[in-house]
């Protein structure tokens, strides 16, 4: 406590001997300025380090200052060029959405105008079944839009299906690469009918199935053009499918076989065009000898159940010919065996649609 008192006093000791010499050296200024020269010299150089260390202090005071300063102002920058990437990037991620869109839309369009002699609306897909393919959808337009069964659904470059369900404003569609799917074609430079048969393991490979091709002259190639044929039951004439990738000759050297790459992206399908005409079939003599087989379920087991139709009903009619009592000339028999043959035929014919 004491040693407190004593360097308090002391420093009030020191203040005051220093107020006096600083007023005797301000009145010795007044009376005689070069009487402190001398130490005004000797004052400037013990002062002007200081002076310097502290400008110095204050100039790096003032630079760390304004460090601080532009490092707020560039993380604020920086925060807002990250702002301004991240919309441009949703923006040109959108645009180029749109522009996929639009090439989408395109196509839909030049497909319009290529099959313009059909009526047709545009439909976005809404829902699919499970898997990747697009073997059987749901559109946004239904019975309200003019759609109904049997309707055509074409996209892309050609054929996708047909309509097998409909509401008021939706609509199922089956595309030709379904199991149950089966589309009576025609390859376009001969002629020449064959069937299309939807298969979802092998469209994992890109192809469908080409069966029952007639081609007798031996004029369908690899690369040739296969479309929807005149004489199919539920699809327009005419409107591509695909174009054939492979052929073979069938062991019975009567029909050939082969693998076709469709002309849509079945994996992604997203707007489609529905042709609100459906088609008006008309069952001709033809058709019995043509084994059309139609959107209905495999074209082999529509094959055999026509051939077991045309055995059973020739069965049958050789029977009623052994049954009935012929005639001494054999006009009887005569007319059993042409009802068994005529019958026969008629059960080629059923088998398909």
């Amino acid at each position: 406590m004491g040693q407190k008192k004593n360097t308090h006093a002391g420093s009030k000791v020191f203040i005051i001997v220093l107020s006096i010499f600083c007023i005797l050296l301000i009145g010795v200024s007044i009376v005689n300025s070069d009487a402190i020269s001398p130490l005004r010299q000797a004052g400037g150089v013990l002062v002007t380090p200081i002076e310097k260390g502290i400008s110095s202090f204050g100039s790096w005071a003032g630079r760390l200052g304004n460090s601080f300063t532009d490092t707020d102002s560039l993380r604020s920058e920086n925060e807002d060029l990250k702002s301004q990437v991240e919309a441009l990037q949703a923006e040109n991620s959108q645009l180029v959405l749109d522009k996929e869109e639009l090439n989408r839309l395109q196509k839909l369009m030049d497909l319009k105008e290529e099959y313009s002699d059909y009526e047709t609306t545009g439909a976005r897909v809404i829902s699919k079944g499970s898997g990747n393919w697009f073997s059987e959808f749901t559109i946004d337009k239904g019975s309200s839009d003019g759609i109904k069964v049997n309707c055509n659904v074409i996209s892309g470059s050609g054929l996708v299906g047909i309509v097998t369900k409909v509401g008021p404003n939706w609509a199922t569609v089956r595309s030709i690469i379904d199991d149950d799917s089966n589309v009576s074609a025609m390859v376009s430079t001969t002629s020449d009918t064959c069937i299309i048969a939807g298969n979802l393991e092998l469209i994992d490979t890109g192809v469908l199935s080409l069966v029952q091709l007639t081609d007798t002259e031996n004029k369908v190639h690899v690369g040739d053009k296969v479309v929807t044929s005149d004489i199919s039951e539920k699809y327009l004439p005419g409107i591509l499918i695909g174009y054939i990738s492979e052929l073979n000759n069938n062991p019975n050297n009567l029909s050939k076989s082969g693998q076709l790459t469709p002309v849509v992206d079945f994996r992604h399908i997203q707007e489609v065009l529905v042709i609100l005409k459906t088609k008006d079939y008309v069952a001709s003599p033809d058709d019995s000898s043509s084994n059309v087989v139609d959107d209905v379920t495999g074209a082999a087991s529509a094959g055999t159940s026509s051939g077991t139709s045309s055995d059973s009903t020739g069965t049958s009619a050789d029977t009623s010919s052994a049954a009935v009592p012929s005639g001494g000339d054999g006009s009887a028999g005569s007319s059993g065996d042409t009802a068994s043959a005529g019958t026969a035929g008629s059960g080629t014919g059923g088998g398909g649609q």
